[in-house]
């Protein structure tokens, strides 16, 4: 539950500068009742606890801008402070200082060059802020767990060659530090949630370390013979460091992001779309077997436990999937009428996913003791993927 409030001021002066600032204010009430059993070495954990956690964010903020040379250049700095009264390593507004700046050029009326830089502060999950042993204490309170921090770095040039098309080229950097850090697991949280029903309610301290880096390319064309056209492609670097200090793969780092998406308008109120992406394959964690075997450790969880020593070791094939849709519409007086036909997944491609560690069961759905140890069920992986053809008929009427 959220209460905000907040105050915001703009003044535009007679000589060009836009200056703005404000402050805002959030009262926060979070709470939460939490049952789990977790398996941790060698025995069995309960988990316990109810929060009823209460704390206020504040934060101050203030932007100036200015366009020089006969508006060709546009410039925009800016800075905002957040802290909050949850803990005294989050309370000073100093720690939390974030200053951004801006800059776009337009050399000519079809070259434009564009670059901001920033620090950001984030605050770490509720989940993380609540999360309590059973006596009550806010654990991750006691671990001084701060703001999650990220400095930003984006440039790129934008060419227009006339009013119907773009092509654009931008290039990116972010860096993250205090990240929340897993004591159960010793890994970074940052692709935890990825795969977790519940993300942060755990034990965490803030020394992780990450970066995100990449290019992304655009082409749009307009309205080119009744044809619209968008070309996006994107390499993309994400990874955060280990235990160890080496940076691993975090669960978004897909690498090659590719789509393609075109219109087409017919006479008569046809027409035809298509959209074709193609998403790199995603890293994940194979199985501890060791661990998932024991009767002790799969009866808690129900399921395989993962293995850690090796996150994000393994990586899924990539996946494309291509939709088209065809609309036809009819106009009558005061009414409009349309029929479409959308048909996802065309080519009935299959994404790839993670095996998924079952028991072994008998005839009679009992699960199978390992004959070598009777302490460990029989496991074994099921493969699968998923996708399908999916096709929609719609009628939409417009008065």
């Amino acid at each position: 539950m959220l209460w905000p409030a907040r105050y915001e001021k703009t003044i535009i002066g007679g000589n060009g500068f836009r200056f703005s600032f404000g402050g805002g204010y959030e009262y926060a009430h979070y709470r939460n009742s939490t049952y789990n059993k977790i398996f941790t070495s060698a025995t069995p954990e309960i988990i316990d606890y109810s929060t009823n956690l209460k704390f206020s964010k504040y934060g101050l903020f203030g932007q100036i801008s200015k366009s020089l040379i006969n508006e060709k250049l546009t410039l925009s700095l800016g800075v905002r402070t957040d802290a909050n009264n949850y803990s005294s390593s989050m309370s000073n507004l100093i720690n939390q200082v974030s200053p951004r700046f801006s800059a776009s050029y337009a050399f000519t009326e079809k070259f434009n060059i564009n670059m901001n830089i920033g620090r950001y502060y984030e605050l770490p999950p509720y989940t993380a802020l609540g999360y309590a042993n059973s006596s009550g204490v806010f654990v991750n309170k006691l671990n001084n767990l701060k703001y999650i921090r990220a400095d930003h770095l984006v440039a790129g040039v934008e060419f227009l060659p006339n009013e119907n098309i773009q092509l654009t080229i931008e290039g990116f950097y972010k860096h993250y530090t205090d990240y929340p850090f897993s004591v159960r697991d010793s890994v970074p949280i940052s692709s935890k949630s990825a795969g977790y029903d519940i993300f942060g309610n755990e034990e965490l301290k803030s020394f992780s370390e990450g970066q995100a880096y990449g290019v992304e390319f655009l082409a749009r064309i307009k309205e080119f013979k009744g044809l619209n056209l968008v070309a996006a492609y994107t390499f993309v670097r994400s990874e955060f460091k280990n235990y160890y200090g080496t940076y691993i793969p975090t669960a978004w780092d897909n690498r090659n992001l590719l789509s393609l998406t075109g219109t087409r308008r017919f006479s008569r109120n046809w027409d035809i779309g298509m959209k074709f992406r193609f998403v790199g394959g995603a890293p994940y964690t194979p199985y501890d077997l060791e661990k998932s075997s024991l009767k002790a450790a799969w009866d808690v969880q129900g399921r395989g436990y993962l293995d850690y020593t090796k996150f994000n070791s393994y990586r899924l094939k990539g996946f494309n999937q291509l939709d088209v849709r065809v609309d036809k519409r009819y106009f009558y007086k005061g009414w409009s009428l349309m029929l479409y036909v959308d048909i996802q997944n065309v080519l009935n491609s299959k994404a790839d996913q993670p095996p998924i560690l079952v028991r072994e069961t008998d005839a009679n759905g009992i699960p199978v003791t390992d004959p070598a140890d009777p302490a460990r069920y029989k496991l074994k992986y099921i493969s699968g993927t998923s996708g399908t053809v999916l096709p929609t008929v719609g009628v939409i009427v417009e008065f």
